[in-house]
């Protein structure tokens, strides 16, 4: 399958900042020779690789070459990839179907009903993009200036890192926003090109330090379930497990449901960010 420039681009840096990221210890080479730049050499990646060097030069410069799903696999093992940063790697090399972008995405009306029907459990569904589709009143209270009547619709990501009020809302706001970010990235590979994605992640580098010095760093994540503490306004900081479904027919459309998990936290608890 052939790939646009922009996704060859992202590919290039994918790819790079992985390598980067690699030293010859952790796989088992000596080191020789004086580093000008950290991680592995890319001869060193094509030799773990069982690849050629020029033809993984090639890869690496963004040339459109075609790539097999072996050698692809054979990167993601010597890059060490987890699963979602495989799956991004398949989607970047064109080996995984886009989908055709959408300037709106559809919400049934039956479905936008749904976090009414849970009130008062903290409820909204999001699209693609991460665009609020619909809530309820709970989750109103719980992100205070998520809903605003700025004629767009509100949008998780944008809050999270452009909103000052969401710093203290989420407690353990750095490591929420990185998994967020990888989350949106994971997203846009899927749908190449999309002006919904491109004006967002451009809105995001322009207006907040953290998102412009994170992009470039490359990292996944798929969208999961998870605990996270917030400072609700009434009851303090509270644990919440969080719950995401996803829509048959939207399967990018998520329904998020927020319970509380226990008595309001002490300050100093740990809880993974989700």
């Amino acid at each position: 399958m052939s790939t646009q420039p922009d996704q060859r681009r992202q590919l290039s840096e994918f790819l790079r900042s992985r390598r980067e990221r690699l030293t010859p210890d952790e796989v088992g080479l000596p080191r020789t020779g004086r580093r000008r730049t950290p991680g592995l050499r890319r001869e060193e990646l094509a030799l773990l690789a069982g690849i050629s060097a020029t033809w993984y030069t090639y890869l690496e410069q963004g040339r459109e070459i075609r790539v097999s799903d072996q050698v692809l696999n054979a990167l993601a093992v010597a890059l060490r990839l987890d699963r979602h940063e495989r799956a991004h790697l398949l989607q970047l090399a064109g080996h995984a179907p886009a989908p055709e972008a959408e300037e709106r995405e559809p919400l049934p009306a039956a479905v936008g009903a749904v976090p009414l029907l849970l009130q008062p459990t903290p409820a909204y569904i999001i699209g693609g993009t991460y665009d609020v589709l619909s809530h309820n009143q709970a989750a109103d209270d719980l992100f205070p200036g998520l809903i605003t009547d700025a004629g767009r619709p509100a949008n998780f990501v944008r809050w999270v890192f452009l909103e000052p009020v969401a710093r203290e809302i989420v407690v353990d706001w750095e490591p929420e926003a990185r998994g967020l970010l990888g989350r949106l990235r994971t997203l846009a590979a899927r749908h190449p090109g999309d002006p919904r994605y491109t004006r967002l992640i451009e809105e995001l580098n322009e207006n907040s330090p953290e998102a412009r010095d994170w992009w470039p760093r490359y990292d996944v994540q798929a969208r999961h379930s998870g605990r996270k503490r917030l400072r609700h306004p009434r009851r303090g900081t509270t644990d919440y497990t969080y719950t995401a479904f996803h829509l048959a027919e939207q399967p990018e459309q998520t329904l998020v449901v927020y319970v509380e998990s226990g008595e309001p936290s002490d300050e100093s608890a740990v809880v993974p960010g989700g």
